[in-house]
């Protein structure tokens, strides 16, 4: 950071410089997809955060990073919410103000070998636990958890399976970590290399220990993705005609995306009649999902609803986690306004109280999820835990088609696939609908946002559960506690009373010895 020195001595410049570093990561996401990035993204960031002059500086270049991060991150929201995405980063960028001051503390100036040690911890663990609370879904949710960027490398779901996205995320940083320290404090590469061999290590020890889940038996599913339709009767009609095009087919289930039917079916007997006749038809239960006011109580809710031979079969789930702004607005009596710069959500949805496992049949028990909620780890590790067959995702990215979202909430189910040892299925109305087994590996062909048909696939079913599943979010947990023990040193370390230094000896008193009297005196 030397030749940029004199430069960076403007704080807006190096709160911009920092918001650029910030951003380096979203590329490791898709559409881009190249996670390798991902393990160097960061190493900007965290030396210019280490040449903060003061630890005050070194929280702005936190907080700026992750203005830049979060603001990339969530680029295609412009459109809808557009000057509010900009207050929404900044926001949620002060999350990251506390790690830019955990940076600079561990690694400022010339560590030493201690320092950098702790620092292989202690960093990603701050860097988990922002990760922690923007998981809140009242925060927007963990949409771009940086572990996510690794969704197709088959050692990282298999450490997923182990620690969940946590532990991706953890890794990611601490090789960013050890990086920066071999770039810019090169008489520490003992310590910096023990990190990257450590992380190395972990991985092939998942690799080779971790349970493989259990295949028994198979299940064929089917995913009907009619595209932008204009209008809830055209879209029920194209989404009927593509369904009878599965007749003969031979499948255990049929999911139709988010938002497929928009009329309540009790308002609307004649489409639950004619979604009975398509179940008869195809010989397989229907996964619809409605969005629309209710008739049996107030409100509009988004709700997943199995329907069989004989209509719907009682089996219903009524999304839990909404998404901010886009379905509700948060506080809305103090942020109703953003309303009126974007297009927020102008009537609350409502939410439902608990999930719900559905029996589609032939022993085939189904955990539904809708759209946004496939980012949330723990709600499709609960629907494993209460002996769900197969995750289903129901989702539509239609206002974002030509951004990189679709690609990018697709990539999701490899992640809840990995970590519950169980196959998943997104399926959408409009955007990218993809399978996966229980490990992670993508089924067949993703359908683009281009596409307007329907696919089936061939889904290994799986027993047993993953480490992930029986301990939970334990690298979390564990971060927490690192961070609990830095931060009550450094307390101690601050209220400690210095001790008073002995007081230094004093010469001995020189002694004035009187001259004898001189004779005649």
């Amino acid at each position: 950071m030397k030749t940029f020195g004199p430069w960076l001595t403007s704080p807006w410049r190096r709160s911009a410089l920092a918001a650029l570093a910030g951003a380096l990561p979203v590329p490791a996401f898709p559409a881009p997809a190249l996670w390798w990035w991902a393990f160097l993204a960061l190493v900007p960031w965290i030396l210019l955060a280490r040449s903060a002059p003061t630890g005050r500086r070194a929280v702005y270049d936190g907080w700026s990073g992750g203005f830049g991060f979060m603001l990339v991150m969530h680029l295609w929201l412009l459109p809808n919410l557009h000057v509010f995405t900009l207050v929404l980063a900044a926001l949620l960028g002060a999350l990251w103000a506390p790690w830019g001051w955990l940076v600079r503390r561990f690694l400022a100036g010339v560590p030493s070998w201690g320092r950098v040690g702790a620092a292989l911890v202690v960093l990603p663990s701050g860097w988990l636990a922002v990760e922690l609370v923007r998981s809140w879904q009242g925060l927007g949710g963990p949409w771009g958890m940086l572990g996510a960027s690794q969704w197709q490398v088959e050692p990282a779901l298999r450490l997923a399976s182990v620690g969940g996205v946590w532990l991706l995320s953890f890794l990611v940083v601490a090789v960013n970590v050890a990086v920066a320290v071999l770039a810019a404090v090169p008489a520490h590469r003992v310590p910096a290399v023990a990190g990257l061999l450590a992380t190395a290590a972990a991985t092939s020890a998942a690799w080779v220990w971790s349970p493989r889940p259990d295949v028994d038996g198979q299940a064929r599913v089917a995913v009907v993705q009619p595209g932008v339709v204009v209008g809830p009767d055209r879209r029920f009609d194209r989404e009927e005609q593509l369904t009878r095009g599965l007749v003969g087919q031979d499948v255990d289930l049929i999911v139709w995306g988010e938002s497929s039917v928009g009329y309540d079916l009790d308002d609307r007997p004649d489409l639950a009649r004619r979604l009975a006749e398509l179940s008869r038809a195809t010989g397989a239960d229907i996964l619809v999902n409605v969005d629309a006011r209710r008739s049996d109580r107030p409100g509009i809710y988004k709700s997943s609803i199995l329907i069989g031979p004989d209509g719907p079969t009682g089996d219903r789930y009524d999304k839990m986690r909404l998404v901010p702004f886009g379905e509700y607005v948060p506080a809305r009596s103090l942020l109703g306004w953003a309303t009126s710069v974007g297009k927020a959500a102008g009537e609350d949805r409502q939410r439902g109280t608990e999930q719900v496992v559905m029996d589609a049949g032939a022993g085939l028990r189904i955990g539904p999820m809708v759209c946004f909620e496939t980012a949330f780890p723990d709600m499709s590790r609960r629907l494993t835990a209460d002996g769900t067959d197969v995750l289903v995702a129901q989702s539509s990215t239609s206002t974002f088609q030509e951004s990189w979202a679709p690609e990018q909430h697709a990539s999701l189910g490899a992640l809840r696939a990995a970590e519950t040892g169980r196959p998943f299925v997104h399926a959408t109305l409009t955007g990218v609908s993809a399978v996966y087994d229980a490990s992670g590996r993508r089924l067949g062909s993703w359908l683009g946002t281009d596409a307007s048909t329907t696919a089936v696939y061939e889904v290994p079913l799986t027993e047993g559960v993953t480490p992930y599943v029986r301990f939970g979010d334990w690298p979390a947990h564990a971060a927490l506690v690192v961070l609990a023990a830095v931060f009550l040193t450094e307390g101690a370390r601050a209220v400690r009373p210095r001790r008073n230094a002995p007081a230094p000896l004093a010469p001995p008193a020189r002694t004035v010895r009187e001259s004898p009297a001189r004779p005649g005196r």
